[in-house]
Parts: C-alpha cells; sequence; structure tokens
C-alpha cells in the first residue's frame, strides 16, 4: 500500500512530506512533530494512509497546522475549532471509522488523557479510499479488534437512552448481525473477500453519522472509560472495549431492559423469557462472542487487578459525568471497573 501511495504522488507530480511512527493509540507529542513539518513546509493538504490512530493523528494535525496556538486546546474545551488542513485517507484497518467522521482521539501521554476532538466539518476526510483486499493480510487480532470496536460503536449509539427509533434500531441490528457473521467466516478464511467487504463497509456505517440519525448521539460512557484503560496499559482499544461493554451494560441495563431483550431477540435470536432474563441473557451473549473471536473480556484476562481500579476510575472520572442513558459519577464508575474484574 505504501508503494502504491507514494508511486502515484510522484507520477503526478505531487510533492510531499513523510510523518512516519504514529502508535496504536496515539500520542500528542507526534501531532505536535507533524504540525512543526507542516507550518515549516507549508504544507497544504494530509494523506493519511493506515488506521484509526493515523487518521485520528491527521485530524488533529490538520486542524493544528493553522490554530495559532496549542491544539490540545480543543480536546479540553477551551477552544472550539472550525478549520483544518484537507484530509485524505488511504484505510488500511477498518475498526474506527474515522475514514467517514469528524472525530479524532489522541493520548496526551505525560498527563495519561486520551481524550476526542473535532473541528466539525472540517475534519472529515475529503476524500476516503477503502479498498478491503488490503485488508486481508491483516493479522487475525486486528480483525477482531475492529470488529469489537465497531460493534461498540453500533452500542453506544442504540444505547443511548433515546426512543421511537424503530428505523434506526433495524438498522444498528442488522450492522451488529453482519460484523458478527462475517468476522466468524474472516478467522476461519481471511481471504475471503466477500466477507471482509462486509465487515469494512459495516465498519464504517457505524459510525459515519447515519447510524446516530433520530438518537441523542450517543452515550460514550464506555468508551471515556477505556480510553483510561489505554492511557495507562498498551493495549488495542478494541480490547478494552470488549471488557468494559458488558461490564457496563450490566451495571445499566435495568434502566431500559427492554432495549437489551430487543438486543438479545434481534441479535442472538434469544426468544425465551421474561425481559429482564432477555436482557441479561443477551448481554452474555455479546460476552460470549466477544471470548469466541479470541478477545479478552476481563481486567483479568490484561493482568489488571483491584488495585488498578482506584487509578482508572480516578482517570475516567475527569471528564464525570460520563454517558447518557445513566449519568455516571466516580462511584459508578469504579462499580463498573470492578464489574469488569470478572
Amino acid at each position: 500500500v505504501y508503494n502504491t501511495v507514494t508511486n502515484s504522488l510522484k507520477e503526478n507530480d505531487i510533492k510531499y512530506v513523510e510523518c512516519g511512527g504514529v502508535k496504536p493509540n496515539p500520542i500528542l507529542s507526534k501531532v505536535y512533530e507533524a504540525i512543526e513539518i507542516c507550518k515549516k513546509e507549508n504544507i497544504d493538504a494530509i494523506l493519511a494512509v493506515g488506521g484509526g490512530s493515523v487518521i485520528d493523528s491527521a485530524k488533529a494535525i490538520g486542524a493544528g497546522a493553522i490554530y495559532n496556538g496549542d491544539i490540545w486546546d480543543a480536546f479540553e474545551g477551551k477552544t472550539r475549532l472550525k478549520k483544518s488542513l484537507p484530509i485524505f485517507t488511504v484505510l488500511t484497518i477498518s475498526a474506527t471509522g474515522s475514514e467517514m467522521n469528524g472525530y479524532a482521539v489522541v493520548t496526551k501521554e505525560d498527563e495519561k488523557k486520551k481524550w476526542a476532538f473535532t473541528a466539525g466539518v472540517s475534519s472529515f476526510p475529503k476524500v476516503s479510499i477503502i479498498d478491503p483486499s488490503i485488508q486481508s493480510t491483516l493479522p487475525k487480532e486486528q480483525t477482531t479488534h475492529g470488529a469489537v470496536d465497531a460493534m461498540s460503536h453500533i452500542f453506544e449509539l442504540y444505547f443511548d437512552g433515546s426512543t421511537n427509533t424503530d428505523i434506526m434500531d433495524e438498522y444498528s441490528e442488522g450492522l451488529l448481525r453482519t460484523i458478527i457473521k462475517h468476522t466468524k467466516i474472516l478467522l476461519k478464511d481471511s481471504q475471503n473477500y466477500e466477507s471482509r467487504a462486509q465487515l469494512v463497509w459495516a465498519a464504517t456505517l457505524a459510525l459515519n453519522g447515519t447510524n446516530g440519525t433520530g438518537r441523542n448521539w450517543g452515550d460514550w460512557a464506555t468508551h471515556s472509560m477505556e480510553h483510561s484503560i489505554s492511557a495507562y496499559h498498551d493495549i488495542a482499544h478494541g480490547a478494552g472495549l470488549a471488557i468494559m461493554f458488558p461490564a457496563w451494560m450490566n451495571y445499566v441495563y435495568k434502566i431500559m431492559p427492554e432495549k437489551f431483550a430487543r438486543l438479545a431477540e434481534k441479535v442472538f435470536e434469544i426468544k425465551e423469557g421474561t425481559i429482564e432474563e432477555k436482557a441479561v441473557a443477551g448481554i452474555e451473549a455479546v460476552k460470549k462472542f466477544y471470548r469466541e473471536i479470541g478477545e479478552p473480556v476481563s481486567l483479568n484476562d490484561i493482568n489488571l487487578s483491584e488495585k488498578d481500579i482506584p487509578t482508572l476510575a480516578d482517570n475516567a472520572s475527569l471528564q464525570a459525568p460520563l454517558g447518557r442513558l445513566k449519568k455516571l459519577e466516580r462511584h459508578d464508575i469504579e462499580n463498573i471497573f470492578n464489574i469488569a474484574l470478572i
């Protein structure tokens, strides 16, 4: 992919300056480095070749390159940016949906803050090239981490407390069934183009705006709690979400049990039992699927224990209250981390 992109740029006489080394769970210091390159070289557009970490970094770089201040101001809500250099992407890993939305998440390493920002419409990529065939060589864990991330975006919107959303609920449920079905196929046959294409497109649709239509635009408490885990510990975002989402579900499902029961019925074909019994069975089905595809499902699975929870809860609480379905204060956040131990 790298050679294809650089050769294309050369063949079309497009001058470029490279900035490599973006790591999973992208960091602010790399963003600062690239912003300086943009200013020094008078860069007029950014081409991100990679997955969500690369694209998210590009969004922060694009806004920071034309902002007369510290780009972290936008992450902390001290300023609201509306302009960015144009962003173009070549997607190599499907997970975040960043190729077709305006949001970015970056970690400020020294303060362990993994936070999000947007420069509005300007942060949306102008063009994203999404070719499923180039993902056929992904390691198994990259595929499963991406699948969990995409499912989590759907859950954030599906369980945000919105009502009278039958059309969008059907849409979400269809995406979830598609992701589950084709992830299982790809674990047996990573070269299956049709399944790869289905998974890739489902991950994009999960968070490109269409899935949020008519909703309250998401709960996002679980993402915030996971960000605290991956800010301190070097784990994949998808792996952290596989741990935290079932824990959050178990903590809040009684607020809207009929919605959790609907998930069980529509996605996992659980028909028997009361509304509450189906809700609980559906949550367990999510956890079972994650375990089946090799994802961790408890903090113990990633060698974290009860002693780690106060630090994680303190970090997640920096932006409390979290969520929409249930507003989470620090004690709620700590309770959910404790549920995630098992």
